[in-house]
């Protein structure tokens, strides 16, 4: 393909498609695998510098998590057996978020808090992609960093506020029966279409990437879904 009726235009050193890239992420925000894969994606978008959207959906991994939470070592104790079976994973995820400028803090976690309203906070952003992004960024790295309750409605009002998003407004996602049955009807739609780990990458509605894939692999995925041909699913499942 000559250079004029590329789909690329060079500047400087640089190739940035002109073709615009939507990204649908499928996530749960206590899921560590989400948070370094959230921050591998803002890398490769960086790195291509195309117009893109970013949207979010609710995949939860406890669904049938009590509305109060539950201690996070009774968590691990019916998840995973014991500790000595994840502490292996929680080693590895330490040093694979030093490379994406995360601080994992297991050691301050001390409880797993339904997600179900941090979605409906998320659901409340869901207009500003932009903002819904951030706002995930840093509910995630509220509970992994700094130990705290995302399930817990004054922690989210806090945080949303950040972002711009009104008190009054939080509360009402969080209270509003409405709300509630959107994000459960998305999330419900996400586990008819076959989706059952997360991170997840919906890629142009063509290609779905599947787990927290380096950077490189998210840009290669870009390519494909914007330039490529044929429907696929891009990486497999990380396992937690």
């Amino acid at each position: 393909m000559s250079e004029l009726h590329s789909p690329i235009v060079r500047t400087d050193d640089r190739a940035v498609p002109t073709v615009a890239l939507s990204v649908e992420v499928i996530a749960d925000l206590i899921c560590p695998f989400c948070y370094l894969g959230k921050r591998r994606l803002d890398d490769a978008l960086r790195a291509v510098k195309g117009p893109s959207e970013v949207s979010w959906h609710p995949l939860q991994l406890n669904p049938e998590m009590p509305a109060a939470g539950m201690p996070f070592e009774q968590y691990l104790s019916q998840r995973f057996g014991n500790l000595a079976n994840i502490q292996p994973v929680l080693d590895s995820l330490e040093v694979e978020g030093r490379r994406e400028k995360i601080r994992f803090r297991f050691d301050k976690l001390t409880h797993v808090p339904n997600t179900l309203p941090a979605h409906q906070v998320m659901h409340l952003a869901a207009n500003d992609g932009s903002i819904q992004s951030m706002l995930a960024d840093a509910l995630m790295r509220a509970f992994f960093e700094r130990g705290e309750n995302i399930g817990d409605t004054d922690v989210l009002v806090e945080v949303a506020g950040q972002y711009g998003l009104a008190e009054k407004d939080v509360r009402h996602a969080i209270e509003d029966e409405q709300t509630r049955k959107i994000v459960l009807s998305r999330e419900a739609q996400v586990r008819a279409s076959g989706m059952a780990s997360v991170p997840g990458f919906l890629l142009n509605r063509r290609l779905l990437v599947v787990g927290a894939q380096s950077t490189e692999t998210m840009i290669n995925a870009f390519d494909q879904a914007m330039f490529g041909e044929g429907d696929d699913t891009f990486g497999s499942p990380s396992v937690h």
